[in-house]
């Protein structure tokens, strides 16, 4: 059996932590060349602990995202103990870093988010989706087979369906997985990048489409701010590299755009500006007799990436699932990340991010509050106003979240991943996940 710290990332992270480690051996893990001899912004050195080719965490796996051989027949189950009895077995049996929600629960979580797609979508066009980190190629194949049996034969047939992958060996397993439906094939296809490159999409497209982020939003980089006390300015953050493997937080002034623009949008104002003389002095008071430095971590990595969706496809529908909270997070800040790694068969968390050197998985919660802003920026609305153009009375954007509950009892089929006492892990186990759905409205005026 699997102890009770692997049963809690199981169910409170998406998440899940394999039983055996499966990477090369642990002194290849740490790597000195994470941070080189010039300071890097704490978002560059995340992008490398995790996505770097030779060290980060990523690269490390032998083994792709995980793949059932079939799909989990949750009515035969008495109840949670039965099914966590099953999850040890598979887990045990699999020789794979994890297995995603949308694995876990195929075909039905696909379903859920085919549903949603066909019911807010227009159909008189022809459909066209895009899915970025499609792991194993799941959840396309479950949105084609349901829109090839729920929807009209004339959506099936004109549907385009395009994987955005940055594995070469996801890439490949996507076109392995969607093709055991042979007509599904002609419509699907695997574009090998990185989406947060804008040249990768090419001319702007101005149709109508969809994009699709599972489990995407928590892996992105993020930046860190810092400040010392209640009345100091915010500084940016850089990792430095003193002697040998130790690294260090460096401070500077705020000049990164990123970093501003997610500033700006968070509305986080200077603590060194505006407010009455006799506030500041208070302030000032209170930040010397109770001095408490500050952190607040910005998910730039996720600006960027809607920055260049909005540019290229200023038309799009979106729909994002991920973690709205972490527990037991013990890095400090404001939407701080846990930092999780696995030694001998146990699964432990690091104090702080900089001892993630390519053997820990860093993973946010997203804000998605803070998210639905983002998408307003990027998509122009918010920018215009700013800016002092007339005052338009409408967004750009209808926006939506959702717990994943919610999702699935108003999309999806809860009924197939119940069990026989009631017990339903789709529902019941993720209460720490959201669904955010964005679809684009002409009500600017």
């Amino acid at each position: 059996m699997a102890s009770s710290r692997n049963l809690f990332s199981l169910f409170h992270r998406h998440r899940v932590i394999p039983f055996e480690f499966l990477g090369q051996p642990s002194s290849a893990l740490f790597s000195t060349h994470i941070v080189g001899d010039t300071p890097i912004l704490v978002r560059d050195f995340i992008h490398k602990a995790l996505y770097d080719p030779n060290v980060g965490y990523f690269s490390q796996k032998s083994a792709s995202v995980g793949v059932l051989d079939s799909s989990i027949k949750f009515n035969r189950f008495e109840g949670r103990k039965a099914y966590m009895k099953h999850l040890d077995k598979i887990y045990k049996q699999s020789d794979v870093s994890w297995f995603t929600p949308v694995e876990l629960f195929k075909p039905w979580y696909a379903h859920g988010i085919a549903e949603s797609i066909l019911r807010t979508t227009n159909l008189s066009v022809p459909l066209k989706i895009y899915e970025i980190g499609g792991g194993s190629g799941t959840c396309a194949k479950g949105i084609l087979d349901y829109i090839k049996l729920n929807a009209p034969t004339r959506v099936y047939d004109n549907i385009s369906y395009t994987s955005v992958e940055i594995s070469s060996s996801l890439a490949a397993k996507q076109i392995q997985t969607v093709g055991e439906v042979d007509s599904h094939l002609s419509k699907f296809r695997v574009e090998h990048r990185d989406a947060t490159d804008r040249n990768g999409w090419g001319d702007v497209n101005e149709q109508p489409c969809w994009v699709i982020m599972l489990e995407v939003l928590d892996n992105l980089p993020h930046d860190l701010i810092y400040s010392e006390n209640q009345t100091s300015p915010w500084m940016e953050v850089w990792v430095e590299r003193k002697q040998g493997e130790e690294l260090s937080e460096l401070y500077r002034p705020i000049e990164d755009s990123l970093i501003k623009s997610c500033i700006e949008i968070v509305d986080m104002p200077d603590a060194t500006a505006g407010g009455s003389r006799v506030s500041s002095a208070m302030k000032n008071i209170w930040a010397k007799v109770f001095p408490k430095p500050r952190w607040c971590w910005l998910p730039t990595g996720c600006m960027k990436l809607l920055q260049v969706l909005h540019g290229a496809l200023p038309k799009m529908s979106l729909i994002a699932s991920d973690f709205s909270y972490l527990p037991d997070v013990k890095i400090p800040g404001e939407r701080a990340p846990l930092v999780s790694t696995k030694k001998d068969g146990s699964s432990s968390d690091y104090n702080s991010y900089l001892d993630a050197k390519g053997d820990a998985d860093i993973f946010f919660p997203t804000d998605f509050f803070l998210l639905e802003q983002m998408d307003h920026y990027c998509s122009g609305w918010m920018k215009q106003q700013k800016d002092g153009e007339p005052l338009k009375r409408g967004k750009k954007r209808r926006t939506l979240s959702l717990d994943t509950a919610a999702f699935m009892e108003e999309f999806g089929l809860p009924t197939k991943t119940r069990t026989k006492d009631g017990y339903n892990p789709l529902l019941d186990d993720f209460k720490n996940t959201k669904v955010y759905l964005s679809v684009p409205t002409h009500n600017v005026k």
